[in-house]
């Protein structure tokens, strides 16, 4: 399953936004992202290592919510972001749907860069950084 990411040149180019700017820089990690995405497919696993029940090792088990390590889970995750970050104002880049930019050049400017569940977090007002953040923990 693919999800899409900011590229590294992308990444690079926002570091140097910042520097050039002056902006405070930030790497966010979500930590239980895999541990609350649902899952739009029909999703069966066999018994993992260490939890065979002795009698029933021909079933499976239907996944409602994705595992760390599935192949679907990147994409459930970088759904249910890109609902959250439109929801919290911000647009995707048309060119790169890694990055999420929220404001524009004359007011305040928050940009994020989304690599499946890592978040590179610049802008040029600090309140509007620890107000993202603070939603962001919640």
């Amino acid at each position: 399953m693919f999800s899409p990411a900011a590229r590294h040149e992308t990444i690079r180019l926002v570091i140097a936004v910042a520097t050039n700017n002056v902006w405070p820089l930030y790497h966010l990690d979500v930590n239980t992202a895999f541990l609350n995405d649902t899952l739009k497919e029909t999703v069966y696993i066999t018994h993992p290592p260490g939890f065979i029940i002795k009698g029933k090792e021909d079933r499976v088990y239907k996944l409602n919510k994705a595992l760390y390590g599935l192949k679907h889970a990147p994409r459930a995750c970088n759904k249910r972001i890109n609902k959250f970050f439109v929801e919290q104002g911000f647009k995707k880049c048309l060119a790169e749907h890694g990055v999420y930019v929220k404001g524009n050049e004359g007011t305040s400017l928050l940009i994020i860069c989304l690599y499946v569940y890592d978040l590179m977090l610049t802008g040029s007002n600090m309140q509007d950084i620890e107000d993202f953040k603070s939603v962001m923990k919640s």
